[in-house]
């Protein structure tokens, strides 16, 4: 596992390049907290920005992602974005 998500996509990255099992990522409570202060505030999309960092991780070879989000996502997800 690799914690905390955002900060560490690189190290996720060659982590995944490195071992040949599920490799996890987790996306902390200051990254859940700092995109809900910021979409509370106006200064971002909040749905873009989940579905932006769930990309990012997946992009960095997470096969899965613990998130505080995980529920909301994948509704969003099922339903077509």
């Amino acid at each position: 596992m690799v914690k905390p998500g955002l900060p560490y996509l690189d190290v996720l990255a060659e982590v995944r390049a490195s071992v040949d099992v599920p490799v996890w990522t987790y996306q902390v409570s200051g990254e859940y907290s700092m995109v809900e202060a910021a979409a509370a505030n106006g200064w971002l999309d909040r749905r873009a920005t989940i579905l932006d960092s769930l990309t990012a991780f997946r992009r960095a070879g997470a096969d899965t992602i613990l998130s505080y989000w995980a529920v909301e996502a994948a509704r969003w997800i099922r339903e077509g974005l």
